[in-house]
């Protein structure tokens, strides 16, 4: 399939990769040129500008939020003008319910197919072709895209009609995560404290009740301090916590925890972490207990 393919960060390169690595063909663009000079190597063709990645008849957006998605697709001129009547724009960044609602609309009014398909996993799963992707949109095109999403991930999950129902998904599955983090900071460092090997410990965690590859990741990150660098930031969890709090404000759904994460991702910012992996919150936690 001819892919156009915009944002190359930690994610979008790997997946873009294991496209070629399919064989479609894909255009790449990057606002920093040299990641989409990278993916050449591999057979890529490097689009001069967003538009010219937009011409083709499936456009893949990664991009880091809804300022970036927005303006790549909704600004005048921008990828909405430049896509061609029935071509599909698949959104895999993490955007708002919000945002995925009002890109739903343009492309129906515009007599483009958009489907909304966010993943699960980090940089690694991704350069594994191991994400998961969780999709919703018009089933004709999903059905379409099924060969790309077979080729970046093991599992595609369909969630409905709505688009934005998957980012839903998505913002609660990164939720979910970010309580992990919090949580198992927390325990870290209780017995970090009381003297308790912190290797040791995940050990016991991961070989009984909490042996789940969350545990294991996120643990493992946390026994080994290791926040540097970011496979996911911590910038890019607060701003994923707020499209949560977003979305529950908009239901009308109380999400304490999610407030108490959110206060916590922003002390971390105030000392300096943002380009800290979002495990990091561990790290608060350790400071919190003089460790």
């Amino acid at each position: 399939m001819d892919v156009g393919f915009i944002g190359l960060g930690n994610m979008g390169q790997a997946m873009a990769r294991n496209l070629l690595k399919a064989g479609h063909r894909v255009t790449a663009f990057n606002r920093s040129r040299d990641k989409a000079e990278a993916l050449a190597a591999h057979g890529a063709t490097v689009a001069g500008s967003p538009a010219e990645a937009c011409r083709q008849p499936v456009v893949i957006t990664m991009l880091a939020d809804d300022a970036a998605v927005e303006a790549l697709m909704l600004s005048t001129g921008g990828g909405l003008s430049t896509l061609a009547k029935g071509a599909v724009h698949v959104s895999m960044s993490t955007i708002s319910v919000a945002l995925s609602d009002r890109l739903a609309e343009a492309h129906r009014e515009a007599g483009q197919a958009y489907v909304a398909a966010p993943v699960l996993g980090r940089p690694e799963a991704a350069a594994a072709a191991k994400l998961f992707i969780v999709a919703a949109g018009a089933q004709s095109a999903i059905a379409h895209c099924q060969p790309l999403f077979d080729a970046m991930g093991q599992r595609t999950f369909i969630v409905g009609d709505r688009p934005s129902s998957a980012n839903l998904v998505k913002l609660s599955g990164n939720f979910l995560l970010a309580s992990l983090i919090e949580c198992l900071g927390e325990a870290f460092a209780l017995t970090r404290k009381g003297g308790i090997d912190p290797h040791a410990y995940l050990e016991i965690l991961t070989s009984t009740l909490f042996s789940a590859p969350a545990y294991r990741t996120y643990g493992g990150l946390i026994a080994d301090q290791r926040y540097e660098p970011a496979g996911f930031s911590m910038a890019l969890g607060l701003k994923d916590i707020r499209l949560v709090l977003n979305a529950a404000d908009a239901l009308a759904v109380p999400m304490p925890a999610a407030s108490l994460v959110r206060d916590h991702f922003l002390a971390g910012l105030a000392q300096g972490a943002g380009a800290s992996d979002w495990s990091a919150l561990a790290r608060l936690s350790a400071r919190n207990a003089g460790l």
